[in-house]
């Protein structure tokens, strides 16, 4: 996948071929996006273009509302490597600014897009374009018949009665459902990061942890996961908790995993956490010797889950 910041570096790379493109901010990557892309996919593929992803850093709500930006669900890199998944030819990440979002959608696509040869616009059931969310579909198939381009929407995914969006992945995550989630993103929620030194107290519980640096993204509700950490060379296991735990109390959320059966150092390794059922809540134990038998009944449990057919983790 070829990764620009500006249409003037795409240029050398096009070599004179028409593309075919889709633009949104693909937070999350769920299948609604994933429906999308891949129509784009199909339509650059038929009349032999390029596919080509148009998406936005920092998100546009960030520049727009500030303090109030929803958090995301994907780090810039994890959308990058899910898009590249996908098998996107060219992600187009523009810098959003408060002069972009003042742009009209002609200007957006006659001074960004057209030159890059746009033939085809992939668009989803509720996009909009430009200054004000002006360019619906309607405006841009007007604009696409002026400015020598067609204009597809695709209509919404539906899932278990009810639209797959990035607001309603948010949702579910902050319930900590995180089982449920695998539906609407086709794949287990992860988190990804580099393993770093915590407080050094689940080596002396007999649980050693392994502490990923805290990702700026939405994490799921507070509590205990069956989880499989994916280290680079292997897959393993994992019991995971997020949280403070109330039992020492912290003063900062952290995310540890314990991996059974495993005793490699992971320290600045980058690891992905992939969430695959929800355990329980966090919860302040009494003593010491409470906490320890409780996190082995969650292992036992983990482990159970893991197990299964379902719980199977597809890289």
């Amino acid at each position: 996948m070829l990764l620009a910041h500006s249409p003037v570096d795409l240029f050398p790379a096009l070599n004179a071929h028409d593309v075919c493109a889709t633009i949104g901010n693909f937070d999350g990557v769920h299948i609604g996006h994933r429906v999308l892309i891949a129509r784009t996919r199909y339509m650059a593929a038929r009349r032999n273009m390029l596919n080509m992803v148009v998406t936005f850093w920092p998100h546009p709500l960030s520049v727009l509302a500030g303090r109030h930006t929803p958090p995301q669900l994907t780090t810039r890199e994890q959308r990058r490597l899910l898009l590249e998944r996908l098998g996107v030819n060219i992600l187009l990440e523009l810098p959003f600014t408060r002069e972009l979002a003042a742009c009209t959608p002609e200007t957006f696509l006659r001074e960004l897009l057209v030159p890059m040869g746009l033939a085809e616009l992939v668009i989803g059931y509720d996009f909009s374009l430009g200054k004000g969310r002006a360019g619906n579909y309607d405006v841009l198939k007007a604009l696409g018949e002026r400015l020598g381009f067609g204009v597809e929407q695709v209509p919404p995914v539906i899932v278990n009665g009810a639209v797959v969006s990035s607001t309603r992945v948010r949702d579910l995550l902050q319930k900590g459902d995180v089982w449920e989630l695998r539906p609407l993103l086709g794949r287990f929620h992860f988190l990804s990061g580099a393993i770093i030194h915590g407080y050094g107290r689940g080596e002396g519980l007999g649980f050693p942890t392994a502490n990923l640096e805290v990702p700026d993204v939405l994490l799921p509700r507070r509590g205990v996961y069956a989880a499989w950490a994916d280290c680079g060379d292997a897959i393993r296991p994992a019991v995971t908790n997020i949280g403070v735990n109330p039992t020492f109390g912290n003063d900062r959320v952290s995310v540890e995993s314990f991996l059974p059966d495993t005793d490699i150092n992971l320290y600045n390794r980058q690891i992905n956490l992939h969430f695959v059922q929800r355990l329980r809540d966090e919860q302040r134990f009494a003593s010491v010797e409470e906490l320890k038998a409780r996190i082995a009944r969650d292992v036992d449990l983990a482990r159970r889950i893991l197990a299964s057919p379902e719980a199977a983790l597809k890289r």
